[in-house]
């Protein structure tokens, strides 16, 4: 083949793909103006007064229309993006550049030897066997600092939600947009997690960036279903479902997973739910007259399926690319601050949120008190889901339900009955016992193993 020829077939490759390439731009940019376009349609349907308006507070398939709009503006260009890098196959070239780089981290990751649409996981770094007291050593740090951060944040978080806040000119207010707090959290997490990637040394992160948004989406909407639902269930049935949450999470690690659990698992987890179900139902006698309705259980129903494949997601992750907690907790507040700051500039939440702050600058100093819980607590939930499971996450959070109503009883002067009592008894038998069969467990095999070497 001549030398004319082949820069003839080389010039059309190039065009057609350009023209592929503008083609998507211009699709991408229709799609985020029609998004936007429906968007701003329903605020001029119904006004545009509040981030939410007082007639529709009711509906939460209105605003869960509205979130949803918001994060399908990235979400929609970014599938469309990803679809035309496959087939064009962009990263088999080796194209020089900032953008293609970005383009490789985004969908392939940063392993040559990962390509688009295969998933080749990193070989895991071989780390020394930790000993029963290591193991004791790493929970109590685990549980003491998800009790303490995530107590203090639900504390602060009641108090931002339901307190009236009065500024020095006499004026009140209550905050409403449980959104914007979600992207203060957010964001100050995502600081502190990239500040301390730089300054400190990392493995190397071979996992696409594309990955991060399941679990950052998942997590997101398990927060707003949480909110939500409680303009429709009772308080204790909110807890309760969180206090059952234990089966679900193994389920859903069958499901994405392919976890295989031990028999005294599912029996461990079963108790652990009856026993708060006990302690909640025998503690809480300030429950609220919140009427359970079938929104509320399609809600909390939600908020279990979302919050179970967030913890079982980020866990295949770390086990299949072996990354830092840290680079997992960065990566996921990466685009949750994304989607969630798209959808409050499309909702006005910015503008209605920062006038109130203005407003009340007591508001201002809570958000950073709860922001810095948060992001403490998020340190500790990456650190325990990669170092013990989401499972031993699960249980320790289910615990902290009980602590929180247990200090309400304390700090509020509530009695427990003795189906309360009960309740707190079972469940930390139950995890004493998960504990004490899963070392066994580990134990038998170590022997296993040991005598199958000394054989050979």
């Amino acid at each position: 083949m001549s030398v004319i020829k082949k820069d003839k077939i080389s010039f059309r490759r190039s065009k057609i793909t350009l023209f592929h390439a503008r083609s998507s731009c211009l699709v991408v940019l229709l799609s985020v103006a029609i998004i936007y376009a429906i968007t701003q349609l329903l605020h001029w349907l119904v006004g545009d007064d509040e981030p939410v308006p007082e007639s529709f507070k009711a509906s939460w398939l209105f605003s869960l229309s509205l979130n949803i709009l918001g994060y399908a503006t990235i979400l929609l260009p970014g599938v469309i993006i990803y679809k035309y890098v496959k087939a064009s196959k962009y990263l088999d070239r080796a194209v020089p550049g900032c953008f293609p780089i970005v383009v490789r981290s985004c969908f392939a990751g940063t392993d040559k030897d990962v390509l688009l649409g295969t998933d080749v996981p990193s070989t895991p770094s071989s780390s020394a066997v930790r000993t029963l007291k290591q193991d004791a050593l790493l929970l109590i740090i685990c549980f003491v600092g998800l009790q303490g951060s995530y107590l203090t944040w639900g504390l602060l978080q009641e108090k931002v939600m339901t307190q009236e806040y009065i500024n020095s000119a006499g004026q009140s207010g209550h905050f409403k947009d449980s959104q914007f707090l979600v992207f203060v959290n957010r964001i100050l997490a995502f600081a502190l997690a990239g500040v301390y990637i730089t300054v400190t040394r990392q493995p190397r992160h071979t996992m696409p960036l594309y990955k991060y948004i399941y679990c950052s989406f998942s997590n997101i909407m398990s927060s707003w279903c949480q909110y939500e639902a409680l303009k429709f269930v009772s308080f204790p049935t909110q807890v309760l479902s969180k206090a059952s949450k234990i089966i679900p999470v193994m389920i859903m690690g069958k499901i994405v997973s392919r976890e295989k659990y031990e028999y005294y698992e599912y029996v461990t987890a079963g108790f652990i739910s009856l026993g708060m179900a006990f302690f909640l139902f025998g503690s809480s006698d300030n429950q609220r007259e919140t009427v359970t309705t079938f929104s509320g259980m399609i809600l909390l129903g939600a908020y279990i399926v979302f919050d179970s494949f967030t913890s079982n997601w980020q866990s295949a992750l770390f086990k299949q690319y072996s990354m830092s907690s840290v680079q997992m907790m960065c990566g996921v507040n990466l685009f949750s601050c994304v989607f969630t700051a798209t959808s409050l500039a499309q909702q006005s939440g910015f503008i209605h949120s920062l006038q109130f702050m203005s407003k009340f600058p007591m508001f201002t100093v809570d958000c950073i008190l709860l922001s810095i819980s948060s992001a403490a607590g998020q340190l500790f939930i990456f650190y325990t889901i990669a170092t013990f499971g989401p499972v031993v996450f699960v249980i320790i959070m289910t615990i902290r339900q009980g602590f929180a109503i247990l200090l309400s009883c304390i700090i509020y002067q509530h009695s427990i009955s003795f189906m309360g009592v009960l309740g707190v008894l079972v469940v930390f038998a139950a995890v004493f016992l998960r504990i004490y069969c899963n070392q066994r467990i580990k134990a038998h095999k170590r022997r296993l193993q040991s005598s199958a070497g000394s054989k050979i």
